[in-house]
């Protein structure tokens, strides 16, 4: 199974180019692309982003498209060609149209509230937790339930998603705490109540 997957993707030895990686990114109308050595630079209606790639990766735009080329078939080379492609298609998602990552908090009294560019949430502590709009990230409360954490960053979206819903983790009895909208929390049972003795 794992070596049908293995040729799947790399061809017959292993020789061929990754699927992912030979793949062009095209760049969409709007957006600006600057190539300079291993630094992509791309700059579209959302903002810009900026990122330095390992220099044995050759990055070329022809025309509106982006191709990632490697060296050789090494492993190491494998691996970033497809990673590489990855990360600069993520940049031209998040210029054009950004990432954003819906929480949303369950739990009596448990409520959240955006005032300017603060965010205080209320999860049951004798204080209220308050995180910030950054340069990198916006915050929406369009409900006392509901966090939006916007930006044109993929994985610094995904981080401060993550570090809020650290605030309060869902619990698994009854699920309460801040969970991704489309989270299954796995319930547990509460523990029987023992007789007494």
């Amino acid at each position: 199974m794992l070596a049908a997957k293995y040729l799947l993707l790399y061809g017959k030895g292993g020789t061929d180019v990754s699927r992912i990686g030979r793949l062009p990114i095209t760049v969409p109308a709007g957006v600006d692309v600057a190539i300079d050595g291993s630094t992509v630079t791309v700059k579209g209606p959302k903002g810009q982003l900026s990122r330095t790639f390992k220099p044995t990766m050759s990055i070329s735009l022809e025309g509106s498209e982006i191709k990632i080329t490697r060296p050789n078939d090494a492993k190491e080379n494998r691996s970033l060609h497809g990673l590489t492609r990855t990360l600069i298609a993520n940049m031209v998602e998040g210029v054009t149209n950004g990432y954003k990552k819906e929480l949303e908090i369950s739990g009596v009294g448990y409520r959240c509230a955006k005032q300017g560019k603060d965010l205080t949430l209320t999860l049951g502590f004798s204080h209220p937790v308050v995180v910030s709009d950054n340069d990198d990230i916006t915050i929406e409360s369009p409900s006392p339930n509901k966090i939006i954490i916007n930006g044109i960053d993929k994985q610094k979206v995904g981080q401060f998603a993550a570090e809020v819903r650290g605030k309060r983790p869902p619990e698994p009895y009854k699920g309460k705490g801040i969970k991704y909208i489309d989270e299954i929390i796995v319930r547990k049972e509460g523990k029987a109540g023992k007789g007494k003795k």
